[in-house]
């Protein structure tokens, strides 16, 4: 019976932590769990994510085309860059600005919408103005998007701005680089958004079989 007691007594004695030891893995994997800082939204669109060759924004893709020849490419994407054209949403200045089927050579003038927000009460959107120019070789074509600048606001003050003067990682990100711009950063998240959009519309249709 003493010793009984005793047992008891020294159980009730014991601190907390030693009572829950039977659940470390629980205990450890919670712990990790709060430690691990949640993802930044916005990491993707930080310093690097929009390039500049000779002081100006040029987004560049080499697509990837195994099997296909420089014309067969050249052909696949002249069709896209009018299908694109004809598409809702652009302007009637879009148009296949540049065709040299012996060099191979494509390029590609855009008028359209940039949407920021859209709501029954809100419409916040920019015009974007951008030239697609393609390089076609045998199992691969190089694809840039330049030229890029937007018109904005126009229904009230408009406002035309160079993608060199507003989403560079001088112009469209914070002091410290770490997060997007108050101003200029919705419009260098949805430029980017664009941009991948495009570059993989156009790599869909050399895999295309």
């Amino acid at each position: 019976m003493n010793r009984l007691l005793m047992t008891v007594v020294m159980a009730l004695s014991m601190p907390i932590w030693a009572l829950a030891q039977g659940n470390t893995w629980e205990t450890n994997e919670n712990l990790q769990q709060t430690n691990v800082p949640a993802p930044n939204p916005d990491a993707k669109y930080l310093a690097g994510a929009v390039p500049e060759v000779d002081g100006k924004v040029v987004f560049s893709v080499r697509l990837k085309a195994p099997g296909l020849s420089a014309g067969e490419i050249y052909t696949r994407l002249l069709a896209e860059l009018k299908r694109q054209v004809s598409e809702p949403g652009q302007f009637e200045q879009s148009r296949v600005a540049y065709t040299d089927a012996d060099r191979h050579e494509l390029a590609g003038s855009y008028m359209e919408w940039l949407v920021f927000k859209s709501t029954a009460l809100v419409l916040d959107r920019t015009r974007l103005m951008y030239r697609l120019v393609i390089t076609c070789r045998d199992g691969e074509a190089d694809m840039t998007m330049q030229n890029i600048h937007y018109l904005y606001d126009e229904e009230r003050q408009p406002e035309a701005i160079n993608a060199e003067d507003w989403i560079t990682d001088k112009q469209g990100l914070n002091r410290k680089q770490t997060k997007l711009a108050r101003l200029s950063g919705k419009f260098r998240r949805k430029t980017i958004d664009r941009k991948d959009y495009l570059f993989k519309r156009y790599q869909d249709v050399l895999d295309a079989k």
